[in-house]
């Protein structure tokens, strides 16, 4: 440490300089000697000397290599110059991660088109299996075993809830409906989409096993009365069913917040209906965050 006391004399004309402000009147006050400056010097020992001339970096850099011009008609040449000036070959691996396999759950009232919405996505995209449903009611006419559902007895279909080879189940209108699970982990295993449907009751047991990690989309008819009217039209019911399944089909609208996405099947507007649930699905794969649903 060095210390250097400073004790200059200064004359009264000298005092201007030390005014705190050009127009000020008053000059600083001092005391010659008064107080000490201190001065810190570094020890040597602390002291790096650096050099312009150091070679130590490079080892490290890569040989130069000319650069041709880019809108030179040999590409490769061009890449490889490129690949030397960086040190490091271009990758060709895709940048993105390929997209995981998700379950898409499709529900909504009776009538509102499920069977339908489904069948034609099936037709109209790769890469999709539709888990068919097991069911106890009788089939109906142009229905196809496996295809359509898997038409058991009451009895098999308890067999199969002691066995656990439902993800789920449930009693429908009298009816048990529910969903086998080795058939969703083969196919997941080979990289397809699921589809699954199943009625409100099935999707907020669905939505309980897989939280987040399954996509469900509520499918809906453009009105009330337009959905009555389907009802009419199968002509599957009668008058104590259809009231039945009117009541409940207003009860269920009020779950329509508990989906992800609701997707309006409009009377003669059905590939509309399917291109949208396609773009559903599009979107969900090109996420960063992708759902991951684990049966």
């Amino acid at each position: 440490m060095l210390v250097r006391r400073l004790c200059t004399p200064l004359t009264r004309s000298d005092l201007h300089l030390l005014r705190p402000y050009p127009n000020s009147s008053k000059p600083i006050s001092i005391s010659n000697c008064r107080k000490p400056f201190y001065i810190k010097t570094p020890k040597p020992s602390a002291i790096r000397y650096i050099s312009s001339t150091s070679k130590m970096g490079d080892a490290r850099r890569p040989p130069a290599v000319p650069i041709p011009p880019v809108d030179t008609e040999n590409r490769s040449e061009l890449l490889r110059a490129l690949e030397a000036t960086l040190g490091s070959s271009f990758s060709s691996e895709p940048l993105s991660p390929p997209p995981k396999p998700i379950i898409i759950v499709i529900s909504g009232p009776s009538g509102v088109g499920k069977d339908a919405v489904i069948k034609k996505l099936r037709e109209a995209r790769e890469g999709i299996h539709f888990v068919v449903t097991a069911t106890s009611r009788a089939k109906r006419e142009g229905e196809v075993e496996g295809k359509d559902y898997y038409f058991v007895s009451k009895e098999e279909f308890l067999g199969m809830i002691s066995r656990n080879e439902l993800l789920e189940y449930a009693l429908v209108y009298g009816d048990y409906k529910g969903i086998p699970k080795q058939r969703i982990r083969e196919y997941m295993t080979m990289g397809y989409d699921i589809v699954l449907r199943v009625d409100i009751q099935g999707a907020s047991t669905l939505r309980k096993i897989f939280g987040d990690s399954a996509v469900f989309i509520f499918l809906v008819a453009e009105s009330e009365l337009a959905l009555v009217k389907r009802l009419i039209d199968r002509k599957t019911e009668t008058k104590e069913t259809l009231l039945v399944r009117i009541a409940t089909a207003r009860e269920e609208m009020n779950h329509m917040k508990n989906f992800d996405y609701v997707v309006v099947n409009a009377e003669g507007k059905l590939e509309d209906a399917v291109k949208l649930v396609e773009s559903i699905i599009d979107a969900e794969k090109a996420k960063v965050r992708q759902r991951s649903a684990v049966v």
